[in-house]
């Protein structure tokens, strides 16, 4: 193994993202309301923004995950009334996803028990941080995006 000074910081930096992106799922799986996991919040937050239909295959891609992954969180965000799934009326074979009034409800309901959390922690770290992080996390998303 090639123990550079790059290659010690690229596993300083991978470590501390994958260590942090498993503590802050831990933290809001508590605070998210009885029942909501990430995933769904993460779709009901994607439509509610959209503000449009989407398809399962622009929402696995949207999200990197399977399309059998999107189906499965799709149908039992189906099977709780968080949305509405139906024909395309343009192509039969496909389908096309939209969020209910009760999804926008779950939705607000979970952003209201998240936000403290995350106010919280940004408050503590500082604002200045935060916004310094941001053009690296978000450089580092596009790079591994366009693998994709």
């Amino acid at each position: 193994m090639d123990d550079t000074p790059t290659n010690a910081l690229a596993v300083a930096l991978f470590s501390e993202i994958l260590t942090n992106d498993q503590l802050i799922r831990n933290q809001l799986t508590r605070v998210l309301p009885k029942g909501m996991e990430i995933s769904h919040f993460s779709v009901l937050n994607h439509l509610a923004r959209a503000g449009a239909e989407r398809s399962p295959a622009e929402l696995a891609k949207s999200f990197h995950v399977t399309r059998g992954a999107m189906t499965n969180t799709l149908h039992r965000l189906e099977w709780a009334g968080y949305v509405h799934i139906r024909p395309d009326w343009d192509d039969a074979r496909r389908k096309r996803v939209s969020i209910s009034p009760a999804g926008r409800t779950a939705r607000e309901a979970a952003i209201s028990s998240i936000t403290p959390l995350i106010s919280e922690v940004v408050s503590e770290l500082g604002e200045d941080k935060v916004r310094s992080a941001l053009p690296v996390l978000r450089s580092l998303r596009a790079r591994l995006g366009s693998d994709a």
